[in-house]
């Protein structure tokens, strides 16, 4: 039977659902009721989700969750976070509560800079290309002055122009390099848009240049477009204090052996990859979750994030740790290039709530808030690993999930909550338990 349609995207949502029910579901109307149930009874705001994508049939709910009792640089939050998974919310709130009678968490903005990127070929002659460079870099300013008017009023625009020589590795190929500061816009269409005139104006000039040769008045652009590599646009989130100060944990553990297992452990994934890579994964369930929350790209973030663990020329942790003079020093750079205007932090009503709670804040401000959270997520990880082990706690939240997995009723549920308060949650046990019951 064919299965393909054309015309798909015109098609109302409730066609789009009909369809797709009675082409890849069999026809179950159940499958038909859920989709439709989570419609948003307001139209309007249905209206504005569904424009976010394309072809949309329905909503997928996250839970949205807070994370209360963070300090940073002095100041108290309440981090908004949208993942599926409770004991990322639970940890967060647990590491910020440890810190927040220890000095909170500090912040450092290292950098701002964005990057974008016109790769090109050209045939001809690369020391008057070179040569010729500071005459294009005026052009290209000068034709996207329009565009950039309103982003230097507001202290912003294009910081610098670099002319790339890649012949030694692809024939011909040539890269301008530009650097932005996008102030509170993660700048991505601002960017592209400029980069898009670079490349028109580029063409221009090489036929107009008159030391020139007929063979060097040809330009092929290959593509325009921004860099979610952002080494530069960097923010570092730190915590400290006496070892002593530690306290003691779970079984026993005195605060300097523990700042011992730990620092070991940030250790560990700087020297393996195969630890670095949960390690950081760990790290990103505390980013990404606040980065949803409040309307940012994840996937950019994220690729940027592990790109930059990379840079030494091998994965490592992007976290790090010492133990020194009696002190112990937790702390992260990471490259950030996030938003608070526009885009869906504009047009998202919940992601514009977010932003109400952290008190709106700038673009920097919310760089120094989300590699915070993430480094919370790192330390509250770190310290089960080192201590309790990761189970322990990763399961009892997950308890819920799996009463409701294996279908237990109000009564039961309860019963098993206070059964496995001390007992170690597995998901066998807990479907013995509810047959039991």
């Amino acid at each position: 039977m064919d299965k393909t349609i054309k015309g798909f995207s015109k098609l109302s949502k409730s066609d789009k659902i009909n369809w797709l029910v009675d082409q890849y579901l069999d026809g179950d109307n159940t499958a038909r009721e859920a989709l439709q149930a989570f419609w948003l009874a307001d139209d309007d705001q249905q209206r504005i989700l569904d424009g976010f994508s394309e072809n949309t049939i329905t909503n997928f709910p996250m839970p949205f969750g807070v994370a209360p009792n963070f300090i940073i640089d002095g100041k108290p939050y309440c981090i908004p976070m949208v993942i599926e998974e409770s004991s990322v919310v639970a940890a967060a709130a647990a590491a910020a509560k440890f810190w927040m009678t220890r000095g909170g968490f500090t912040t450092k903005i290292i950098g701002t800079t964005k990057i974008g990127q016109v790769h090109f070929k050209w045939s001809g002659n690369g020391t008057k290309l070179h040569e010729a460079f500071s005459d294009i870099k005026d052009r290209l300013i000068a034709d996207t002055a329009d565009i950039t008017s309103r982003m230097r009023s507001r202290g912003g625009g294009i910081t610098n122009l670099e002319l790339l020589d890649f012949t030694e590795t692809e024939p011909d190929l040539y890269q301008i390099r530009a650097s932005f500061e996008t102030c509170d816009s993660m700048g991505a269409n601002f960017i592209n848009s400029c980069l898009e005139v670079f490349a028109k104006s580029l063409e221009l000039f090489c036929l107009e240049y008159p030391t020139f040769d007929e063979n060097e008045r040809d330009v092929l652009i290959i593509m325009s477009i921004l860099s979610n590599f952002t080494p530069d646009c960097l923010v570092r989130a730190e915590v400290s204090c006496p070892v002593s100060d530690l306290g003691t944990f779970a079984g026993g553990i005195a605060a300097t052996d523990f700042a011992h297992k730990f620092s070991t452990a940030v250790r560990i994934a700087e020297i393996d990859p195969y630890r670095a890579t949960t390690h950081n994964k760990g790290i990103f369930n505390g980013i990404d979750a606040i980065v949803l929350a409040t309307g940012n790209d994840f996937r950019a973030i994220e690729a940027c994030g592990h790109t930059y663990a990379s840079k030494d020329g091998r994965y490592k942790s992007l976290s790090h740790c010492e133990v020194k003079d009696g002190r112990f020093r937790f702390w992260m750079d990471l490259p950030l290039a996030v938003g608070t205007v526009g885009g869906l932090t504009s047009l998202h009503p919940i992601a514009r709530i977010s932003l109400q709670m952290l008190g709106s804040p700038s673009a920097t401000d919310l760089m120094r808030i989300i590699a915070v959270t993430g480094l919370a997520q790192n330390f509250a990880a770190l310290r089960s690993l080192v201590t309790t082990g990761i189970q322990q706690g990763h399961m009892k939240m997950h308890l819920l999930n799996i009463l409701n997995h294996v279908g237990a009723t109000p009564p039961v549920i309860a019963k098993a909550v206070h059964h496995f308060a001390d007992k170690v949650v597995s998901f066998s046990a807990v479907r013995e338990f509810v047959e039991a019951s």
